[in-house]
């Protein structure tokens, strides 16, 4: 386990917190929140993922680490496309998301390219 394991597994448990509650198909999110699980919470999992390969020693991070890390991140970014009425099963890579958030500096961006949500 790297040192960023407590901050990984913290990250998990609160994004599946956020989908679970979300869970019920009848309740419909606020589009607003859609903003606040993109920035509070996938853009945290992307960040700490590029803050440990580019923080000036590269972190290995164990398996299990990035797996718990994707998990949070696609948590949170089928929480971002259900609010804006789209059910998705997300399954990106973190790398693939953290290239993105490097490239366009902007993770409002790196969702909507990702999920395709809000088609544009």
């Amino acid at each position: 386990m790297s040192r960023y394991g407590p901050r990984i597994a913290a990250l998990e448990r609160r994004a599946e917190r956020d989908r679970k509650r979300l869970e019920p198909e009848d309740e419909q999110p606020e589009p607003d929140d859609a903003t606040t699980y993109l920035r509070e919470g996938a853009g945290r999992a992307i960040w700490l993922y590029v803050e440990g390969r580019t923080g000036g020693r590269m972190v290995r991070f164990s398996p299990a680490e990035l797996d718990a890390l994707e998990r949070a991140m696609n948590a949170w970014l089928e929480c971002y496309a259900r609010c804006h009425g789209v059910k998705l099963e997300a399954d990106f890579s973190i790398r693939e998301a953290a290239e993105l958030l490097l490239e366009t500096r902007n993770v409002d961006d790196v969702g909507q390219l990702l999920t395709d949500v809000p088609s544009r």
